[in-house]
């Protein structure tokens, strides 16, 4: 049993954190803050929960777990749509919790539908009686009527953060099982994964896997075209080379979307639908001693009122979204452009080493200020656009930092490639970024968690031996296990936290990598090969920075790559239009940019991997056979379902009206 579990093998999943008595604002230690927290245990155990108080050395924790009945009534107050064993979907009722399917370990909730109900069963508690006053610091405040109590103390101060808790026993065994094994270096658990984390960061794995198994024909084919000297055939091999990468390239993510396609067919049980529906009707009251006529009249008006308010709904939606578009691309044009441009250009004229060095230093500087002050205004302009959840709101703010991102990655290769035809510059660009940026990168996310967990968690033991003016050579109090937790960094983006978590960098790294080896492989086939090794280390150490350096997030039940995808395929565009330039840059040495038959091919060849762009993705299908044959049964199953009891519920209707009329 280990640390996190109770005294009968119960799992504590997630945690409150509390101010210690008398440091609330440089307090004493009195019994003034007893109340806030002994009232918040009281009303979460009325709830069911099972509740445990840990004094830690720098803040107090209530540690939470459930039992098996109150996650059932909660799921089922939710609504939260389950499978059942004849393979639909239905809200879920604790009464026949016997119908619905369990998961492989046995347990009959997924971490994301426990992570639901908790935050349903705490954000539930209300004060349904008459007003309370609650002490804290000398200071009194009032819980009113109809208040939720997390919120309100949380706007004292009292409540600082609720985060959830890591299950000892399996993060263990992930360790073992993922981020320790190399006996495979693609391997990886995903069932687990899902189990434990949910589908949405299951799914990025699963992603980052197939990428990088997929990334070794790439690799081979560039080293081959790199080391070996083909003699009078050479002018060919770069063409050849790049038509093989764009048909790679299509075909990888047609096959990662059949994947994706079965890993949500099977993961599905992982996978819970929320209180918010992405349907919103118009509320209408029927009578049930209407006639059929009328209801049909009546809901021949409620579709016109429906289609208007959708249609409604619709455009005002596309407009604000097209006037935030619009405006974050046009501040890239005004503003970074111009500054990119002026950057690329000094780098080009400087002759001094030191002189880039310094150049490239003030570069990262500002390109760092110019990206926060653009996430943070997508930010703002996304909470007025009519997205209809979370998801779409990421996915918004997704395609808008990524055209910054876009920008000031590539624009000044760009620069070097097309305008000054500086094909020596542009590969040294391409190292640097690839090898010395890759390997920063992993340094600085793997070491930072890592050395800020170690700051805080040595200041904590610091501030605890002061204020009980103990002697270094007293043995310090252990930490526990659920303070360590608090300690760590949380998984979150670091441009938008309060919309996306920490697999926002994560694709992102995935995204610049991938436009870089693409855009510019003609210049650098040797590129995939750096790719191929930096995708096999990221895997594990991204695992290890899961298990072992962060929090546990948030579950996601998102079970696709959302607008990353959409994000690949204009890189795959992008890359037919760069690489063809880079061509004519490689076979014009005159720089006359003359359409001579070698050019004109060049350009024929373009149109034809724009074909085979748009051509190979309608030759393997997005979907497998058995995927779609499972969803027609199931769609069968439903209709038959629901047209039985449509069918009984006119019925009932049909006999009131009758019976009325025989009574009058």
């Amino acid at each position: 049993m280990s640390e996190n579990d109770g005294d009968e093998g119960v799992v504590f999943e997630i945690a409150i954190v509390l101010p210690k008595w008398g440091e609330i604002k440089g307090g004493d230690a009195s019994d003034d803050i007893t109340d806030c927290v002994e009232v918040l245990v009281a009303e979460l155990r009325k709830k069911g929960l099972i509740v445990e108080r840990v004094l830690g050395l720098q803040n107090e924790f209530v540690k939470l777990a459930a039992p098996m009945e109150i996650l059932g009534k909660a799921a089922a107050e939710l609504q939260i749509r389950k499978r059942t064993y004849i393979g639909m979907e239905f809200p879920f009722q604790w009464d026949e919790a016997e119908a619905f399917v369990r998961l492989p370990d046995g347990s009959l909730f997924s971490w994301c539908e426990r992570f639901l109900c908790y935050k349903h069963l705490i954000n539930g508690i209300v004060n349904n009686e008459k007003s309370v006053v609650l002490k804290f610091d000398s200071k009194e405040v009032d819980w009113k009527p109809g208040e939720l109590l997390i919120r309100k103390l949380e706007s004292i101060g009292i409540v600082k953060e609720v985060f959830p808790l890591n299950d000892e026993k399996k993060r263990k065994q992930l360790l073992r099982s993922w981020a320790m094994n190399w006996s495979d270096f693609t391997s990886q658990p995903i069932d687990d994964i899902c189990s434990y984390y949910g589908i949405k960061i299951a799914t990025y794995f699963a992603f980052l896997g197939m990428y990088t198994k997929w990334m070794f024909f790439p690799a081979l084919l560039g080293l081959t075209v790199h080391l070996i000297d083909f003699g009078s055939f050479q002018l060919l091999v770069l063409p050849i080379f790049f038509i093989c990468l764009i048909s790679w390239a299509v075909l990888f993510f047609q096959f990662w979307k059949r994947k994706n396609s079965a890993l949500s067919a099977r993961l599905q049980i992982y996978c819970s639908v929320g209180v918010e529906s992405e349907y919103k009707s118009l509320q209408t009251e029927q009578k049930t001693w209407d006639s059929p006529t009328e209801l049909m009249k009546k809901q021949n008006t409620d579709r016109l009122k429906e289609k208007a308010f959708f249609q409604k709904e619709e455009w005002f939606g596309w407009l604000m979204r097209l006037r935030n578009d619009s405006f974050i691309i046009l501040s890239i044009i005004c503003l970074q452009l111009p500054f990119e441009l002026a950057y690329a250009h000094l780098y080009e004229v400087l002759g001094s080493d030191l002189s880039k060095f310094f150049l490239t230093a003030v570069y990262l500087i500002a390109i760092q200020y110019f990206t926060r002050i653009g996430g943070k205004i997508s930010v703002k302009l996304i909470k007025y656009e009519k997205n209809e959840n979370l998801e779409y709101r990421a996915n918004s703010l997704v395609y808008k930092v990524f055209g910054l991102y876009f920008m000031q990655s590539y624009i000044g290769i760009f620069y070097h490639a097309l305008l000054h035809r500086n094909i020596k510059t542009l590969r040294q660009v391409l190292i640097q970024r690839l090898v010395i940026y890759e390997v920063i990168e992993n340094l600085l996310e793997n070491s930072i968690p890592y050395i800020s967990y170690s700051f805080k968690k040595f200041r904590t033991v610091r501030n605890k031996r002061k204020r009980e003016h103990e002697s270094s050579r007293d043995k310090p109090h252990p930490i526990p296990r659920v303070e360590k937790d608090y300690l760590k960094h949380s998984y979150a983006a670091s441009i938008g936290k309060e919309i996306e978590d920490g697999l926002f960098d994560d694709f992102l790294e995935l995204v610049l990598q991938f436009g870089m080896i693409m855009m510019f492989a003609c210049a650098f086939p040797l590129a995939f090969a750096f790719v191929v090794v930096s995708n096999l280390t990221e895997i594990r150490t991204d695992a290890l920075k899961l298990l072992a350096m962060m929090r546990r997030p948030i579950p996601r039940s998102d079970a696709t790559i959302g607008a990353w995808q959409n994000i690949f395929q204009f890189l795959i565009v992008m890359s037919i239009c760069t690489n063809s330039a880079l061509l004519v840059c490689l076979y014009d040495q005159e720089g006359n940019w003359s359409l001579s038959p070698g050019l004109a091919g060049i350009l024929i060849m373009e149109h034809v991997l724009l074909f085979i762009k748009f051509g190979f993705s309608r030759l393997v299908p997005e979907e497998p056979a058995w995927v779609r044959a499972a969803r027609m049964k199931e769609a069968t199953e439903a209709e038959k379902m629901c047209c039985k009891q449509l069918l009984r519920s006119i019925s009932g209707d049909e006999k009131i009206p009758r019976e009325t009329k025989k009574n009058d």
